[in-house]
């Protein structure tokens, strides 16, 4: 009989756990939950929100051998994570392994170390049902959002889509940025900026000065340089003041993902994936948490870190309180599992994320940087307007010598770091060198990123850690919100510039507003978001789902009854969903009437299809049918004109005839294509449909002939069922409807097969045992 049987959710969890505990200790994984709500059913009883669990087909044999593994054991221990999903993993277990109080322990620890694992065997607890009863409140009341509003949008938008409590939230932020930017004028302005030496200086001293003013127009800034021409410019005030600049806090889990995101490219999800990784061998604490508290420990081994490498004078020992609302993780905040581990083996990806970490910790333990701020006025003779010119030198580095923290792209934290003054004082005469007025133009507001969406998200309350991850990949996997580059603005900027008595004008070409990476709702997502706003505004109001969360609070601390929260907000929102469903409209969700067809007199929609954004010339009650057309990349519900949409109805064109058979271009789901004899070849990419000739058309069907020809290397008119393809990782077998691997030294003469070394091929690799290796997973959440 085992003594201990230890079951965590993951199995490099286990593999580092067992390293620490004796040969007393079996570790098991029970590769995150092992039941939950049927996929295809409801599965909660409306009359007290009972949830209706089942264990997945793929879980069957795990649960088993689980179950026997338990009953051998004396006592078992139950080491998920220490959340509200870890606690909930363990009460599954609790009831499907039929385990009994006296032989169950349950076990939390927030890093995987020895003393960390020891420590929380010597304190078990019993399962926190207020926890677990949190997490099915989450559940539950998500899938009664979903399940109940799926079926609306099926009907009323398009089939096959699907709702999320949190989710279209998140999506509703997405379309107002994107509306936004549409109704955003640009404005002109002119920014003059100054280059002056200070009389007697020595040659190349310099000082750059920016105007404390901006100028709306060409006119205006055109003035303004002309009366600088006879005018003196005398330094009227410098003032120095000492400033201090204090390290960030350690990391939680919104602002690990938004600096990884903005100092190492990696997406919320990506972040979220090597963290637990690092966390399960042992590297980090727990990935998850809302705190920015560090444990004594974790001070003391940073100071001493911080003393061998850098000397005392950048220690300064402090403790950061957390300010999020409804704060639910109580451990400490991401750091380093050992302080003095300042490199650690792993991936490329895994060390730039554990750097990152164990930069951002030892920063917070260390010394204010110090820097001086020099501000220098320039006065102009006879004018209110002055020059300002500033400098920042650093004084002392202090934390800034490990660790800068990234801002966002909208943010106003632009600083003279680096910009040094010569020397000045009071009353000094300043020659003019050259006064430039730079024209620019105010830019809509930044469309979100993963990061600053992670971010907005935590400010309004909406989510928790576990939460922000799967938020994002859900509403990019549903194609709500795409994730792209968008395009700048060409535009040439004017530059005036005054050198002596003259004023020069150049032109400068640039782009503005170009963006990388960015989130960008399609035309379903917003069509989905409008109609939600409409008949559910309850759902997506950013106040009910923050309201939300702190009731989830509420029933992980006892305070407030699950099923009670449960029943309050059912009775109001299933009649809505009702009313929702039998309501008549005469426009189809999201249809826009954008003129009268010139040629047919017909009204011209757009509208969602079965496949996407089209645009529909007539209507059903017609005599002719409609005729459709599939939108282009980049076109929108929105802001399609009239002309852009009738463009649409010039495809297909025939060409001419080839082998005495018509070619056209077409354009369809998948884009642009050539059609010939009923046989269909993609347009390269970026090729414009409406300019491709008939030559060009030939040698695509040529081209995509022979590609085929060399895709096809064996056939049996014995076994017409067999063949022998070349595939992208090489060739291979397809034989009634499964494919089979070619060894390399048959791959070889791929060609030459006889159809007896097929079928052995064929026999060998049937006979083979099954072997589905189980799916990794980082995410807890099914």
């Amino acid at each position: 009989m085992q003594k201990n049987l230890v079951i965590v959710e993951s199995p490099a969890k286990a593999k580092t756990i067992e390293k620490f505990l004796g040969a007393d200790y079996k570790v098991l994984s029970s590769y995150g939950h092992i039941r939950d709500l049927k996929k295809k059913e409801f599965s909660i009883d409306t009359t007290n929100f009972a949830p209706q669990y089942e264990i997945p087909s793929e879980k069957t044999k795990l649960v088993n051998e689980l179950k026997a593994e338990a009953k051998n054991a004396g006592t078992v221990w139950l080491a998920s994570d220490e959340d509200r999903e870890g606690e909930a993993i363990s009460w599954h277990l609790y009831e499907v392994l039929g385990l009994k109080p006296e032989q169950t322990k349950r076990i939390v620890f927030h890093e995987i170390t020895k003393p960390a694992i020891l420590q929380a065997i010597e304190h078990p607890r019993d399962i926190d049902l207020n926890l677990v009863n949190a997490q099915q409140a989450r559940r539950v009341l998500d899938r009664i959002v979903g399940f109940k509003l799926s079926p609306v949008l099926w009907k009323k938008v398009k089939p096959a889509l699907s709702a999320g409590r949190v989710q279209s939230v998140a999506v509703r932020l997405i379309v107002e940025r994107e509306r936004e930017i549409q109704q955003f004028k640009s404005e002109e302005s002119y920014r003059v900026v100054a280059l002056f030496t200070p009389a007697n200086s020595k040659e190349g001293t310099e000082i750059k000065a920016e105007l404390n003013q901006r100028f709306k127009n060409k006119e205006e800034a055109t003035r303004f340089l002309e009366s600088c021409k006879g005018a003196a410019f005398t330094i009227r005030d410098i003032a120095t003041r000492p400033q201090k600049r204090m390290p960030a806090a350690p990391f939680t889990t919104s602002t690990l993902q938004q600096e990884a995101a903005h100092k190492l490219g990696f997406t919320v999800a990506q972040t979220m994936m090597i963290a637990q990784r690092l966390y399960e061998s042992g590297r980090i604490t727990y990935m998850r948490t809302d705190s920015v508290n560090l444990s004594s420990l974790c001070i003391n081994a940073s100071t001493a870190v911080i003393k061998e490498l850098m000397g005392e004078r950048y220690v300064k020992s402090r403790q950061f309180h957390t300010k999020t609302k409804g704060a639910q993780e109580a451990h400490e905040a991401i750091r380093p599992t050992y302080m003095d581990q300042t490199e650690i083996e792993g991936t490329p990806q895994e060390r730039r994320l554990y750097d990152l970490i164990w930069k951002r910790t030892v920063a917070s333990q260390m010394a204010d940087a110090e820097i001086e701020k020099t501000t220098a006025t320039i006065q102009i003779s006879g004018q209110d307007a002055a020059f300002v010119a500033t400098g920042e030198v650093i004084k002392f580095d202090g934390f800034l010598k490990v660790y800068r923290e990234s801002f966002d792209e909208d943010s106003e934290n632009e600083t003279a770091e680096g910009n040094l003054l010569p020397p000045m004082e009071t009353g000094q005469q300043l020659e003019r060198k050259e006064i430039q007025a730079l024209q620019r133009f105010t830019q809509h507001p930044p469309r979100y990123n993963e990061a600053s969406l992670v971010k907005k998200l935590e400010e309004l309350g909406i989510g928790r850690p576990s939460t922000y991850a799967p938020t994002i990949s859900t509403i990019q996997q549903r194609e709500y919100v795409t994730k792209g580059d968008k395009g700048g603005e060409e535009k040439e900027l004017v530059i005036l510039t005054l050198k002596g008595d003259t004023i020069s004008q150049q032109a400068k070409q640039t782009v503005i507003g170009a963006e990388r990476g960015k989130l960008v709702p399609t035309d379903v997502g917003t069509v989905v978001n409008d109609f939600l706003l409409q008949y559910f505004p309850e759902i997506m109001d950013y106040n009910f789902t923050a309201e939300v969360e702190k009731k989830f609070d509420d029933i992980a601390e006892g305070k407030t009854e699950w099923t009670q929260m449960m029943k309050d907000f059912y009775g109001d929102f299933e009649p809505e969903v009702e009313k929702t469903l039998n309501a008549k409209s005469e426009h189809k969700v999201g249809e826009r009437l954008l003129g009268t067809d010139p040629q047919s007199g017909k009204p011209v929609f757009v509208k969602i299809g079965r496949f996407g954004p089209v645009v529909q010339i007539g209507t059903a009650e017609d005599e002719e049918k409609p005729r459709f057309a599939q939108m282009k990349n980049g076109q929108s519900l929105e802001t399609i004109t009239l002309e852009e949409a009738l463009e649409l109805f010039k495809l297909p064109r025939d060409l001419g005839t080839f082998e005495n058979t018509t070619v056209s271009i077409g354009t369809g789901r998948f884009g642009p294509y050539v059609l010939h004899n009923k046989k269909y070849v993609s347009l390269p990419k970026g090729s414009d449909p409406m300019s491709v000739t008939l030559q060009e058309a030939i040698k695509l069907i040529i081209e995509k002939r022979q590609a085929e020809v060399e895709r096809h290397l064996r056939k049996f008119e014995e076994e017409p069922e067999l063949e022998v393809l070349n595939g992208r990782y090489g060739p291979y077998i397809a034989y009634k409807g499964n494919n089979y691997r070619l060894p390399k030294t048959l791959a070889e003469r791929a060609k030459e097969l006889t159809l007896e070394e097929c079928m052995t091929v064929v026999k060998e690799q049937d006979e083979k045992p099954k072997t589905t290796a189980r799916k990794r997973t980082y995410s807890k959440k099914k």
